[in-house]
């Protein structure tokens, strides 16, 4: 049985009993149109994968692991994540609308243009990943990292950053309120407070 058999015949398992599929394993499957949606996975581990207007609306991920696997029209929408590694993922245009992401690792990941308005983000470490372009309003973030992650262009509306350190990420052309309060109690570099400024409408002369 090859590998994407394997995983539908999973999935159709899940259906007709507990929901569960469970310590699996798939490598360089390329699926399709694939209904994930209410579903839970556990320690399940996906290498080289590639999803293609798959649907995962409310799955929840328990211990999974993705790395290098590719998702292209793909839907997520109150997607709940525990303890799931993403490393070298892209999922540009996805959407992740009211995700609830907790104590996961996303590295290297290429996340633009994807909806995540209303996710919540907790204890959680993402580095060198890219949000351009997405859209990250009414979201909440406590005791998560940021390292090296591109927000250009990216809608941080009433999202707050307070006690975050984005001191090495990426801001320009984001979209904040009038009074960019969501980087009140923020951390930032030097060299991106006069884009804050510019924001907020202050010229600064030099």
């Amino acid at each position: 049985m090859s590998a994407l058999a394997s995983l539908e015949q999973a999935l159709k398992e899940a259906r007709e009993g507990s929901e569960l599929i469970e310590s699996l394993t798939f490598d360089r499957i390329v699926a399709e149109g694939l209904d994930f949606s209410e579903l839970s996975c556990k320690q399940l581990s996906f290498h080289a994968c590639r999803f293609t207007g798959c649907d995962f609306s409310g799955a929840a991920f328990y211990d999974c692991g993705f790395t290098g696997c590719q998702f292209t029209g793909c839907r997520f929408p109150v997607s709940y994540w525990k303890s799931c590694r993403l490393t070298i993922c892209k999922g540009d245009g996805g959407d992740f609308r009211r995700g609830r992401f907790k104590d996961c690792t996303l590295r290297e990941c290429m996340l633009r243009y994807a909806n995540f308005i209303g996710s919540v983000w907790e204890r959680c470490a993402l580095s060198e990943c890219s949000f351009t372009e997405s859209a990250l309003a009414e979201c909440k973030i406590s005791k998560t990292t940021f390292q090296t992650v591109d927000f250009t262009g990216a809608e941080l509306f009433r999202t707050p950053m307070k006690g975050t350190d984005l001191s090495s990420c990426t801001l320009d052309r984001i979209s904040l309120s009038e009074t960019c309060a969501e980087l009140k109690g923020a951390k930032i570099h030097t060299s991106q407070a006069a884009l804050v400024a510019r924001i907020l409408g202050i010229e600064i002369v030099f």
